[in-house]
C-alpha cells in the first residue's frame, strides 16, 4: 500500500502503518521519547491526510502485535462481528469519521458499526478528529451497566469514592467514606487503593467497607484495588466484594508485566459472577493510561494511543461495570502538559464509549506535570458535558496515598448541579432518604461528614 502525499511541495512518504500512526497523533511525550512522533507540524499534517484515506480493512490487516503472537489481538479479533465488518470494511478513516459525526446516527446505530471495529481502526479514526468531534461524538454514545446500581443513564453522573490512607488505617477510610458520601459520591463505586496489598490487609479493607454499606443499606458496589489473584482469594474466602478490579495492558506482553493474563481475567470474571455480593449482571472494574504499555517495553514500536485503543478491546470481553482512564497520573514523560493531557482524556474516553464499555475519567496529574488544577477542572466540565460515566472523589482532589492531584467530592457536585446532572437513580432515592438531597440537588445537611456519626 502506497502511504504518500505531497503537501505544501514537500512529499511525505510513509514506510508502513505502524509509523503512519504514529506521526498522525497528537504530540505526546510518550511517543516523541520512543522515537514514533512526527518531526513537526507539517508532518503530523501529511499524516492524518494519508491515513484518512486508508481502508478499514487495512487496519484490521495490520494489527499492533500479529495474531499468531499477542493474546490481546487475538480477543479483539476473535470477537469481530463478521457480519458488521463486511459491510463497513472498504470505508476509509475519513469515511467513519464523517459517519460518526452525523446527526442522522445515533447511539444505537454507532453502536452496532462499533461491532465491526477493531482497536486500530478506532484509534485512527481518533487521530483524525478534533477536540470537539471527539466531545461530540461521545456524547452520542450511552453505555449503562448494572451491579447494585445502575450507570450510565442519560442526564447522570457517578462519582468513584477513592478514601485512600497511607498506611491503610480503616478508622481513616471510614472517614473519608462518610465525606464523600456526604457530598452525594460513591455511586460508581466505593472504591480503596490498598497502600498493603497483602491477603490480610485487603480482606479487612473488604470487610470495613462492606460494613458501611451494609449498615446505611447504601445501593453501591465496594472495592479494593488490589492484584487481581488477591482479590479471587478474597472472593474464594467469602470476603465481601462488589467489583473485581485489574490494570491492564493493550498487548500480551504489558500485561505479563502486570502480572495478568486473558485466562486469569478469564477466571476472575467467572469468581466474580459466582460470588460478588452485588446483584450485577457487571461485576469487572479495569484502569487503563496512555503509555502503560511504553513504560513496559511492550508496546512494539506503536503509539500509545493505539495500544490505549487495544486496552479497551480487552476490557469489552468482560463487560465490565466501569472502565477508568487515569489519564494524567503515570506522569509527564508520556503526557507532558495540559494540552497533551486534555487531549488524551478526550481520546481515551471516545475510545472507550465507541468500543462498548462503560467509561470514566480520573482527571489527574503528578505534581512534575506542567498543568494545574485549573486545567483539570476544565476538562472535567468538558468531558461531562460529553457524556462521561463518572469521574474521581478524592478528599480535597489530593490523594495522600498516592500523591498525585485528581478531582474531589465537591467538583462531582458542582458538575452534577452546573450541567443539570443526578447520581445513579437508586443512589439518589437512597440520598433523598437520608435528606442530603432533594430533586437532585444536595440539601443543606450534604457535605459534612459527622451527619453518619449522628445517627
Amino acid at each position: 500500500m502506497l502511504l504518500r502525499t505531497k503537501l505544501f511541495g514537500k512529499t511525505y512518504d510513509f514506510p508502513d502503518l505502524r509509523v503512519l500512526m504514529g506521526k498522525a497523533n497528537g504530540e505526546k511525550s510518550g511517543d516523541r521519547l520512543a522515537g514514533l512522533a512526527a518531526d513537526n507540524a507539517a508532518e503530523r499534517a501529511a499524516a492524518r491526510l494519508v491515513l484518512a484515506e486508508v481502508p478499514l480493512w487495512a487496519l484490521r490487516d495490520n494489527p499492533a502485535v500479529p495474531y499468531e503472537q499477542d493474546e490481546v489481538t487475538r480477543v479483539i479479533h476473535d470477537a469481530l462481528n463478521e457480519t458488521v465488518y463486511a459491510e463497513i470494511k472498504a470505508w476509509t478513516v475519513s469515511e467513519l469519521r464523517e459517519w460518526l459525526l452525523d446527526d442522522r446516527h445515533d447511539g444505537s446505530a454507532i453502536a452496532r458499526c462499533a461491532n465491526g471495529l477493531t482497536a486500530e481502526m478506532i484509534a485512527a479514526v481518533t487521530k483524525i478528529m478534533s477536540n470537539m468531534d471527539l466531545a461530540y461524538a461521545a456524547s452520542k454514545i450511552r453505555v449503562q451497566r448494572h451491579s447494585a446500581n445502575t450507570i450510565g443513564l442519560d442526564r447522570r453522573l457517578s462519582g468513584r469514592l477513592q478514601p485512600n490512607h497511607p498506611t491503610d488505617s480503616p478508622e481513616g477510610i471510614r472517614a473519608e467514606i462518610y465525606e464523600g458520601l456526604a457530598y452525594g459520591c460513591g455511586d460508581a463505586v466505593i472504591g480503596i487503593n490498598p497502600s498493603d496489598d497483602s491477603y490480610a490487609s485487603v480482606a479487612r479493607l473488604l470487610d470495613m467497607s462492606y460494613g458501611v454499606v451494609k449498615t446505611w443499606e447504601i445501593p453501591a458496589q465496594t472495592c479494593v484495588l488490589a492484584h487481581v489473584t488477591t482479590q479471587m482469594r478474597c472472593l474464594q474466602s467469602g470476603s465481601p466484594v462488589g467489583l473485581v478490579f485489574q490494570s491492564i495492558c493493550g498487548s500480551q506482553k504489558g500485561n505479563d508485566s502486570f502480572g495478568i493474563s486473558v485466562g486469569m481475567l478469564d477466571e476472575a470474571y467467572q469468581l466474580a459472577r459466582k460470588h460478588c455480593y452485588p446483584a450485577g449482571p457487571h461485576y469487572m472494574y479495569f484502569e487503563t493510561g496512555q503509555g502503560s504499555a511504553l513504560s513496559a517495553n511492550a508496546h512494539n514500536g506503536w503509539d500509545q494511543l493505539t495500544l490505549e485503543a487495544r486496552n479497551y478491546g480487552l476490557a469489552r470481553r468482560y463487560s465490565p461495570f466501569i472502565v477508568n482512564t487515569v489519564v494524567g497520573f503515570i506522569g509527564p514523560e508520556y503526557l507532558y502538559d495540559t494540552e497533551q493531557i486534555h487531549r488524551a482524556g478526550l481520546e481515551d474516553h471516545f475510545m472507550g464509549k465507541l468500543t462498548g464499555i462503560s467509561m470514566g475519567c480520573d482527571v489527574c496529574y503528578t505534581n512534575h506535570a506542567r498543568t494545574d488544577q485549573d486545567s483539570s477542572e476544565n476538562l472535567a466540565v468538558i468531558l461531562a458535558a460529553a457524556g462521561c460515566n463518572f469521574f474521581m472523589g478524592v478528599p480535597m482532589a489530593d490523594d495522600s496515598m498516592l500523591s498525585y492531584q485528581s478531582t474531589s467530592f465537591h467538583d462531582i457536585a458542582t458538575l452534577r448541579h452546573m450541567l443539570h446532572l443526578r447520581p445513579a437513580p437508586e443512589f439518589e432515592v437512597w440520598l433523598e432518604s437520608l435528606g442530603l438531597m432533594r430533586d437532585g440537588r444536595l440539601t443543606d445537611l450534604a457535605g459534612d461528614p459527622s451527619f453518619f456519626l449522628s445517627r
